[in-house]
């Protein structure tokens, strides 16, 4: 497997694999169940001392989850993090986080949701990270969703078959994927972990969110200047979208659709990752193939 810092590859096998819990609470049985789940596909798996814990909304105490993720960061034998559910609560000790050591014993970081601003600090520091399931849905996700992260753990090509959507826009293209949770990437305009998307493909998502706020979302990311000079874009599950009394008169991937219309890169929609049971892995960071026709879309990430 190959991490990036800086434009050079460091091959690493992913044998350890460390769950933690950086923002809310979850029941211990889903990191029990995923715990056996990997150690029944090879790997060592370890749990961080509080990411079982409950302290208010969250897993402890921000002290408690700093301290379980610097260790994750921090240790040389573990290859991989895997972070057990998103919620609320990474952006409150993100810049805490010291990543000298990490920096020394590289790994990757997986997640969804909420660890879309852990994303967001591994793609300014050069790294790839992965857009892909949690412990939290395990249980209930599909075969293929589960493959996929075990896939990118042991190096092996992902190749994804999406079927046609009326608002795709035609177009084939191979560059770097960043993105993640839209509310997200919206909160994070204007930090220091704000994402750069000049020439990369783009991937979205959400979960209960009114078809107004995607549209006023879709145009804070236009207003931005992060729509524009894309090489594509990938739309994925947008969960539990609700309606405003007075009805907006369009879908969450209409106002997307409608944001986007005067460019002219390949756009995907449908494409099976986010807050689904079909959460397919996507390295960020990392090249990636799309292409979109008529008949359907293709993607191919290793």
């Amino acid at each position: 497997m190959f991490l990036y810092s800086n434009g050079k590859p460091s091959v690493r096998v992913v044998k350890k694999i460390r769950i933690v819990s950086p923002g809310k609470a979850i029941e211990s049985k889903h990191i029990d169940f995923a715990e056996g789940y990997l150690r029944s596909k090879g790997f060592d798996v370890s749990v961080g001392i509080y990411a079982k814990g409950s302290y208010n909304y969250f897993s402890g105490t921000d002290a408690e989850r700093h301290l379980d993720m610097q260790e994750a960061l921090d240790a040389q034998d573990v290859d991989a993090i895997i972070c057990s559910r998103g919620g609320y609560g990474a952006v409150r000790i993100v810049d805490k986080l010291d990543f000298r050591r990490f920096l020394r014993y590289p790994k990757l970081l997986f997640g969804f949701s909420d660890i879309t601003v852990f994303h967001n600090r591994m793609n300014r520091m050069g790294y790839e990270s992965v857009h892909s399931t949690a412990p939290l849905n395990f249980e209930e996700n599909t075969e293929e969703a589960l493959q996929s992260l075990v896939n990118v753990v042991e190096g092996i090509e992902n190749a994804y078959k999406i079927p046609a959507h009326s608002l795709n826009k035609s177009g084939e293209v191979k560059e770097k994927i960043v993105g993640g949770n839209l509310s997200v990437l919206c909160s994070l305009l204007g930090t220091d972990d704000e994402l750069k998307t000049k020439g990369k493909i783009l991937f979205i998502e959400d979960i209960g969110e009114a078809v107004y706020s995607v549209d006023r979302m879709m145009w804070q990311l236009k207003k931005a200047g992060k729509l524009k000079g894309l090489s594509g874009l990938i739309v994925g599950s947008f969960t539990n979208v609700k309606d405003s009394e007075k009805p907006f008169g369009k879908s969450a991937e209409e106002v997307i659709s409608d944001a986007v219309e005067e460019y002219d890169y390949p756009i995907c929609f449908n494409f099976p990752a986010g807050h689904l049971n079909d959460n397919r892995a996507i390295i960020l960071g990392k090249d990636a193939q799309l292409s979109v026709t008529d008949s359907g879309s293709s993607f191919t990430q290793k």
